[in-house]
């Protein structure tokens, strides 16, 4: 009797934890190889109109609430069973900061994330970027923090500030899901 109300215990405690992982949750639900992340907040709309993608002070940034959504997010990125095989950013500053700020380690700014939103980066060039690297993923799951439109363009679903997208590229099957 003591040896099954043990292996009950144990078994809940397992449940528990796998309940509370979402990120591993949402990524076995659906197989999914990619994970994308819309950047973390960063108040008001679109950029200004003299944008310029090597000037950070030409951007809509992230602010001290954005940069605590995203350490915090990356907190519970790093207190999960996943482990991602690349993270890739927008190189956007809002992007880059989300990225480093989230402590999962080495990332890559790349090109198929850049917003095309205000027509600051061609939308044909960078989904194609996109495609091309969504079929040749390395084996394992890629973490990209990008922006609304990328996501929405890819998966068809809208996310806020912050949120995620779980997306099996074989099958296009996606599962939205927040850590914060």
């Amino acid at each position: 009797m003591r040896l099954l109300i043990g292996i009950f215990a144990v078994f809940l405690s397992v449940v528990s934890a796998s309940a509370e992982d979402k990120l591993t949750a949402a990524i076995a639900s659906i197989d999914a190889d990619v994970v994308f992340m819309r950047h973390a907040l960063a108040p008001g709309f679109g950029d200004p109109a003299h944008f310029a993608l090597e000037n950070c002070a030409t951007q809509r940034n992230l602010d001290s609430v954005g940069r605590k959504q995203a350490m915090e997010i990356g907190a519970e990125i790093r207190r999960s069973a996943t482990n991602f095989t690349e993270v890739l950013s927008s190189e956007w500053c809002r992007c880059k900061e989300t990225a480093e700020l989230l402590g999962l380690g080495p990332w890559t700014p790349f090109s198929g994330l850049n917003s095309f939103f205000q027509d600051f980066a061609d939308k044909d060039v960078v989904l194609e970027k996109l495609e091309q690297k969504l079929r040749q993923l390395e084996p394992g799951v890629s973490l990209m923090v990008t922006h609304q439109v990328i996501i929405r363009s890819v998966t068809g679903q809208a996310v806020g500030s912050g949120e995620f997208i779980a997306f099996n590229t074989r099958t296009n099957e996606a599962r939205k899901f927040r850590l914060d």
